[in-house]
């Protein structure tokens, strides 16, 4: 008998040299791709991401056994903080709200939204402006700076300008901060055939799209950092921007596709 397990101890051997199932071995398997696919991802994926990886991929496995390997491997979605508020003062120009909450466009470049956030360092703020294109989620111009002056605005748009080259009229969607209520923004679209969208004054669902994307920059790859110096801020957002982003990051709007890959799906290269 083997006394510590309470059996006899040819059953005790002979169990132990039973393989593992072949269920088990494909869990095993499929789990190894799991990881591969959550690591590349930055630990952002759930089980409904990850499982259209694994499709793509050529693995046939449902969500159901997906979220159950995860759940036993505790493999989690890693999620931060969001966003803080802050109040600014009345806008010397006000444009009307063209969107009116209107965030599906049938085409590229009909209307972009614009928004700036802060992020923590150790030499001070660091400041980001992004310009995404609301027809496929794509931040097509983004700006980091120091300092929140108008021209982090202007720079970002310069990048959606030369990288877009729209033939027609953008709308471009802002709330109703001071960069965009400048007469420097205001002649800057006017020169470059930009027409100007204000949310309605503290209704922050009227530019919810940059609040998103703001909300899952943070949750997904700042997660309460505070960073050393602006540099290494800058560095892990323009990756994050750059090659996750609009190259990786898939999107429930999207039907689960990256901004880069929906936009492939429907002009091609």
């Amino acid at each position: 008998m083997c006394r510590a397990l309470k059996v006899h101890r040819s059953g005790y051997y002979a169990w132990k040299a039973v393989p593992l199932s072949q269920r088990a071995l494909e869990d095993e398997r499929l789990l190894i791709e799991i990881r591969r696919s959550y690591d590349d991802s930055y630990g952002i994926y759930g089980s409904p991401r990850i499982h259209r990886d694994l499709l793509e991929a050529g693995h046939r496995c449902g969500e159901k056994r997906v979220a159950r390997l995860m759940s036993e491997a505790k493999l989690k979605s890693i999620r931060g903080y969001k966003k803080p508020r802050h109040h600014s003062g009345k806008p010397a120009i006000a444009a009307p709200n063209r969107l009116s909450q209107q965030f599906t466009m049938p085409k590229p470049d009909a209307a972009w939204v614009t928004d700036i956030t802060y992020i923590r360092t150790y030499e001070g703020w660091l400041y980001l402006a992004v310009v995404i294109d609301l027809y496929s989620r794509s931040v097509v111009g983004w700006s980091m700076k120091p300092t929140m002056k108008t021209d982090i605005v202007l720079d970002a748009l310069l990048m959606a300008i030369w990288r877009r080259k729209p033939k027609q009229p953008v709308i471009i969607h802002s709330d109703q901060g001071s960069q965009f209520a400048s007469d420097d923004f205001s002649r800057w679209c006017k020169d470059n055939r930009l027409i100007p969208s204000m949310s309605r004054r503290g209704n922050c669902y009227d530019n919810a799209v940059a609040e998103s994307f703001f909300s899952s920059l943070k949750k997904e790859i700042i997660k309460k950092k505070i960073y050393a110096t602006r540099q290494d801020a800058q560095s892990e957002i323009f990756e994050y921007i750059e090659v996750f982003y609009n190259r990786k990051r898939r999107h429930s709007h999207l039907n689960q596709l990256s901004p880069m890959a929906f936009e492939l799906l429907q002009f091609g290269s």
